[in-house]
C-alpha cells in the first residue's frame, strides 16, 4: 500500500503538487538547510526535538527541498476515504496496530519492498516534554540494515539541520550519543518542552 519514488519525474500529479507546495512553503517561510542527506537509498531520519505541529512540515519540506521523497507512519484509520489518497501522496505509510505482525516488522517490510525508501520518525512520540523516547526507529533501522540520520529544526535561525549519520550496532546508548549531542545544539519552537533520555 506504500510507495517510493527516487525522482520528481516519477511522481503522480497529486504527489508532484504536494512536493511543489512543500518546497514553496519551506522556502517562502524563510527556512534554509544545513548539512545534507547521505547518498544511501534507504535510511531512517530521527527527527527531534518535536515540540510543535510545525516540526512535521519542516522535516518534510527540508527533505523535499533536497529532491528526495520521505515517508512517515500513521494508524490505518487515517488512510480511509476521503483523505486516504492525500495521506499516501504525502508519504504516509498505514500501519495496523491490531495486526498479528508488530509495527516494527510492518515498516521493515516496506524497506525490504522498495529500492529507495526514507522514513522520518519523531522518537518522542509526543509534543509534550518527555524523557521517555520510543526506540522503534532504532529497531527498524537495525532490522532493515539501514543507517539513522539525526535531524532537527533550529527555529531561531530557521534552519532544517541534518546531523550525524549513525550505523546502529546494537548498543543503543553508545550509538546515539552523537545524536543527542546534536539535538542539544538546536533550539526547537518550544525549548521548554525539549527533554532527552539519560543514556548512562
Amino acid at each position: 500500500m506504500a510507495f517510493a519514488h527516487s525522482t520528481e519525474a516519477s511522481l503522480s500529479p497529486l504527489e508532484k503538487l504536494i512536493h511543489d507546495l512543500l518546497v514553496r512553503w519551506f522556502r517562502n517561510s524563510g527556512w534554509t538547510i544545513s548539512g545534507n542527506l547521505p547518498s544511501d537509498p534507504k535510511f531512517v531520519i530521527m527527527g527531534a526535538s518535536h515540540t510543535s505541529n510545525w516540526d512535521f512540515l519542516v522535516f518534510l519540506g527540508a527533505v523535499h527541498a533536497l529532491g528526495r521523497q520521505v515517508h512517515f507512519i500513521g494508524k490505518k484509520s487515517l488512510f480511509r476515504w476521503p483523505i486516504g489518497g492525500f495521506m499516501r501522496a504525502l508519504g504516509g505509510i498505514p500501519v495496523d496496530r491490531n495486526a498479528r505482525q508488530d509495527i516494527v516488522s510492518q515498516v521493515v517490510d516496506q524497506f525490504n519492498a522498495h529500492d529507495r525508501f526514507i522514513l522520518v520518525i519523531a522518537p518522542e512520540g509526543t509534543r509534550s516534554r518527555t524523557k521517555d523516547w520510543k526506540t522503534g526507529f532504532y529497531q527498524i533501522a537495525m532490522k532493515a540494515g539501514v543507517p539513522i540520520v539525526a535531524a532537527g529544526p533550529d527555529f531561531p535561525t530557521r534552519r532544517g539541520v541534518f546531523g550525524p549519520v549513525i550505523h546502529p550496532s546494537g548498543d543503543y546508548g553508545a550509538d546515539l550519543k552523537p545524536a543527542f549531542a546534536f539535538f542539544r545544539s538546536l533550539t526547537p519552537r518550544h525549548p521548554e518542552r525539549a527533554a532527552f533520555p539519560d543514556l548512562n
